[in-house]
């Protein structure tokens, strides 16, 4: 038996209309939103300010996102099961990175501050923890352009 080829029938000849001469609008893939970096340290200013045995007025400082180790370690500190109060100072001593120019940041430079101060630092440690920012993302009504507002007032601590 011989081999041969095997006729491929001829293509019909292609009728074009109108519509598909025209070029299809293909709707553009949008961009993958961004991703925002994971912020876990953020800048304050005390009300008063923390006043150091040289007579020098710290108002400028750091604090850093807490773990679940910064919370729990506290509560096998002696002074926290003694005086359950005592655990914002312990926490916040952990938690604070800077502040002015102290070199090392402890519970025993929380625990020497003002109460003003003192509440400050508790109510931005909440701001910051529990609500994971202090900004928020919005959009102006009349001109529709997305900004960020700081949720705490215009100055951090103020509302």
């Amino acid at each position: 038996m011989r081999r041969g080829a095997v006729a491929q029938p001829a293509p019909a000849a292609a009728t074009v209309t109108p519509e598909a001469a025209a070029p299809v609008a293909v709707p553009a893939a949008e961009p993958p939103p961004a991703r925002r970096e994971l912020r876990t340290e953020f800048a304050f200013e005390l009300p008063r300010g923390y006043v150091d045995e040289a007579g020098n007025v710290h108002r400028e400082g750091v604090m850093r996102l807490a773990t679940a180790r910064d919370e729990l370690i506290p509560l096998r500190d002696i002074r926290v099961q003694e005086n359950p109060a005592y655990l914002s100072v312990v926490l916040l001593g952990r938690v604070i990175t800077r502040l002015g120019s102290v070199t090392h940041m402890h519970d025993g430079v929380v625990e020497n501050m003002f109460a003003s101060d003192l509440a400050f630092l508790q109510d931005f440690y909440r701001q910051v923890n529990a609500e994971g920012h202090t900004r928020a993302g919005v959009t102006c009504p009349h001109c529709e352009q997305p900004f960020e507002v700081e949720l705490g007032g215009g100055r951090l601590g103020e509302s």
